[in-house]
């Protein structure tokens, strides 16, 4: 076992095979490519979350460093868009922050390149370069030309194409605004956004060849998942959402930097309204319960925080914003709406229309803008 947990080839066999266990990895390339492209060289350094919720530094001189990179984990690089947390955690133990970069965990990864569906020839746009690590697996299977990663923070991006140089990769990493795609190397064969979208940007399906495939993943706090779009080759495009679900930090230009100021507000607010309820928040904001996908569309723009003692604070751009307790019956609302009332009206029509799952939903993109579709019944994004 000590052997094997030093290993770099034991370790991504085992991970190779942990995929193929969990269903996420059955094409050959890709099984290949997480075989063969060492994880550990994209991750010289990353943060480790603490039980206190700080994050504290890990590198090739922890001893479980290697273990650590070849869990099925999320391992964040970087935090609050700052690159001098890195020294400032090493001087103290630990930092707090909020993720802005990582090595995301490798079931998405599998899953998502799985779903690009790519062909040998197949030219690959990449929105978000991270530590380069879904580059070079891109890389091993289609060849270093036919990949573009772009990012729109130059420290993230240099280290990317350090790291993919070192491992033998050589894609082509722009620096820019991963909003606008980029269209110097376009038209591409597939997009692939490894960050979270409010919206889908128009100016990847335009990018990308009629008929070929979007994919991404969309930044809701309440009913996020990944989506594939089939481009018209005009700047629009018609999918669906996928029966996998998928959480990533957003697009930089799509943070919802007014969502704190907004939960403190549900947390401390005088209420203007209380009830009761027989919905339990988990039910709303859970991501394995079968209804949050369906809540997040009938609460749109609402994001989520959990406090102590299991409570659930609901916030809205509008003011509006509810607070609940697990288990318990009670919810104070406040603002101009009643968010728990829509909750409840969308409870009552899920269950109505069948009980659907996130995999029975479309997704279209065009001149009329961007909705959801569940047979006649629309959704606007």
């Amino acid at each position: 076992m000590h052997e094997t947990v030093n290993d770099p080839a034991a370790l991504r066999a085992r991970l190779a095979d942990d995929l193929i266990t969990g269903g996420a990895a059955r094409d050959p390339r890709w099984l290949r490519a997480f075989r063969e492209v060492d994880r550990h060289a994209f991750l010289p350094r990353f943060f480790r979350q603490l039980t206190d919720g700080r994050w504290g530094p890990v590198d090739a001189e922890d001893p479980d460093w290697l273990p650590l990179v070849y869990r099925d984990r999320v391992c964040v690089t970087q935090l609050d868009g700052d690159d001098g947390a890195w020294g400032r955690a090493l001087g103290d133990g630990a930092v707090h922050g909020v993720p802005t970069c990582s090595s995301s965990m490798p079931t998405i990864m599998a899953i998502m390149l799985e779903a690009l569906e790519v062909e040998r020839g197949h030219a690959v746009l990449e929105i978000g370069a991270g530590t380069g690590y879904n580059a070079a697996l891109l890389c091993h299977a289609l060849g270093d030309d036919r990949v573009t990663t772009v990012d729109v923070d130059p420290g993230v991006l240099a280290r990317a194409r350090d790291h993919l140089a070192a491992a033998g990769f050589r894609p082509t990493c722009v620096a820019g605004d991963g909003e606008l795609g980029w269209p110097e190397r376009a038209p591409y064969d597939r997009v692939l956004c490894t960050c979270a979208v409010s919206r889908v940007p128009t100016a990847w399906l335009a990018q990308t060849r009629r008929g070929g495939l979007v994919v991404t993943t969309l930044n809701r706090s309440i009913g996020a998942g990944l989506v594939r779009l089939v481009s018209d080759g005009r700047g629009g495009g018609r999918g669906r959402v996928l029966v996998e679900d998928g959480r990533f930090m957003p697009l930089r230009a799509h943070a919802q930097g007014w969502a704190p100021d907004l939960l403190a507000l549900a947390r401390e607010a005088p209420a203007d309204e209380r009830g009761r309820t027989a919905l339990d928040p988990d039910l709303v904001v859970d991501p394995g319960s079968p209804f949050e996908f369906f809540a997040g569309l009938v609460l749109p723009d609402v994001v989520v925080g959990h406090g102590d003692r299991h409570r659930v604070h609901l916030a809205h751009p509008d003011g509006s914003w509810a607070r609940l307790r697990t288990g318990s019956p009670r919810v104070e609302q406040g603002g101009p709406r009643r968010l728990w009332q829509i909750a409840e009206e969308g409870y009552r029509q899920w269950l109505g229309l069948g009980r659907p799952r996130r995999e029975s939903f479309a997704f279209t993109v065009d001149q009329d803008g961007q909705r959801f579709h569940l047979g006649e019944l629309d959704w606007p994004v």
